[in-house]
């Protein structure tokens, strides 16, 4: 109060710092958005597409449009082909520092397993080539603990023995497969995905999913495998 006694309307100067710092701070950014950081959950048909490199392939995951070309990138993918068999490495952008999911080979009953894991080496899905079932048609099993056991075989037998041959003919075993194929994957009869080879002057892929429960993670690392073990 005043020596009048009523309250004073300035305050003091303490007060008015104080006003002062609280107009001036500076307003929290907001959190990333989902266009920020794509939720490749939520799709259902990718594009792989291969760069060649002597030292190891790269593959750059797009969502796919609506007409079948590649849309947002959402992942990115090395082949370690100088490094342990069959180990590859999925970012989530292009500097590769985020992984999204990795899978590497490992000695098993039925012959090489691939596990499949996340940043934190957890490991949530799996797939092997069924080598009794390959002989005639390449036949895979993916497995999704707790979800799913997927059983993926080439469509075509005229591929499938197109490429039976290749695999005989000297020197061609060490080359990739260039004929386009597709591969279809069931659960008890029912298609839940598919992935197709298209021709062209680059390696492409188009992996299509039909079911909402499949980890895309899992069926992206899968169709990178297709690919990078296919002279294994």
């Amino acid at each position: 109060m005043d020596s009048t006694g009523t309250e004073s309307s300035t305050g003091t100067g303490a007060e008015k710092d104080k006003t002062a710092v609280s107009l001036t701070k500076a307003t929290p950014a907001p959190a990333p958005t989902t266009a920020e950081a794509p939720d490749i959950q939520s799709h259902d048909t990718f594009v792989i597409k291969k760069k060649l490199s002597l030292t190891a392939g790269e593959y750059v995951v797009s969502v796919a449009r609506p007409d079948g070309s590649e849309g947002e990138p959402v992942a990115y993918a090395r082949e370690k082909r100088l490094s342990l068999r069959g180990q590859v490495t999925v970012y989530t952008d292009a500097s590769r520092k985020s992984v999204l999911a990795a899978f590497k080979g490992r000695d098993h009953e039925v012959g090489y397993m691939y596990d499949v894991r996340d940043a934190s080496g957890q490991s949530f899905g799996s797939f092997y080539e069924d080598a009794g079932a390959s002989f005639l048609r390449r036949t895979w099993q993916v497995r999704q603990p707790g979800t799913m056991k997927l059983t993926g075989r080439e469509r075509s037998r005229v591929v499938a023995f197109v490429r039976f041959v290749w695999e005989f003919v000297p020197y061609l075993e060490y080359v990739p497969f260039i004929w386009p194929y597709r591969f279809k994957y069931t659960e008890s009869g029912k298609p839940l995905m598919t992935v197709t080879k298209k021709l062209g002057l680059h390696t492409r892929y188009v992996l299509e999913i039909l079911a909402p429960d499949i980890d895309r993670r899992l069926a992206i690392a899968h169709t990178l495998a297709l690919d990078a073990l296919e002279v294994d």
